[in-house]
């Protein structure tokens, strides 16, 4: 899963980056509105955290300008000092999900981004599952049947991916844009490669899917044929 952290704090927004990143997620950071408005409108994301302090803007007016991105409808946790009444309730009229008061506990942090991604109508199920494959998405836990099976952070959001996209299948670009930061360079043939150790894992296994390969178009997560 990927999130977006809005925070103008250098500090503060590498260790969240670095928290974050050891618990799954693909994590972008923005030190300023302007580049978090822009980041919305280039990339999908799951969540955002979100610094109402910004430099450049006000927080609350890029939590109103995320309805004219692709990101319309996407879960927020707002970061604040300001404990104020009327702010918090500016911010949750603003769309906002959750309220955090700085300073925080990380574990705390990650509770709250976890209740947010299970609420209705979020872009998260609590479990995915395909055949005897399945992904707990709250512990990270990928078991075939009842063992379960060990993946590099890379390979656990790639089979996040596929398995949130069953049966459709899933083009390159997208697999570029949500398992790696915009930050991030990646190499012409990262995606195969990661696709091919994946793969080898759940045959190795004994999962009764595979990753196909659709030459030209992408990869999809199916159940082996007999």
């Amino acid at each position: 899963m990927k999130l977006l952290v809005v925070e103008d704090h250098p500090a503060l927004g590498e260790l969240l980056q670095r928290h974050l990143q050891r618990t799954g997620f693909v994590v972008d950071i923005a030190e300023r509105g302007r580049q978090a408005q822009a980041m919305l409108e280039l990339s999908r994301y799951d969540a955002m955290i979100l610094d109402l302090g910004l430099p450049d803007m006000d927080g609350l007016s890029l939590l109103a300008a995320r309805s004219a991105t692709r990101n319309n409808d996407l879960p927020c946790i707002i970061l604040t000092a300001n404990d104020a009444l009327e702010r918090r309730v500016a911010g949750l009229d603003a769309g906002a999900d959750d309220f955090l008061l700085k300073p925080f506990e990380m574990a705390e942090l990650q509770a709250r981004l976890r209740a947010v991604l299970r609420r209705p109508g979020s872009r998260r199920e609590r479990r995915l599952q395909l055949g005897n494959l399945s992904l707990c998405q709250d512990s990270r836990d990928v078991c075939v049947g009842t063992c379960p099976l060990l993946l590099s952070k890379r390979e656990l959001a790639l089979l996040e991916e596929l398995l949130r996209n069953v049966p459709r299948v899933v083009i390159k670009d997208h697999l570029e844009e949500r398992l790696y930061a915009l930050s991030e360079a990646v190499t012409p043939n990262a995606i195969e490669a990661l696709v091919s150790r994946l793969r080898r894992k759940l045959a190795d296994a004994g999962a009764d899917s595979g990753i196909e390969t659709l030459r030209g178009l992408g990869y999809r997560l199916t159940l082996n044929a007999g």
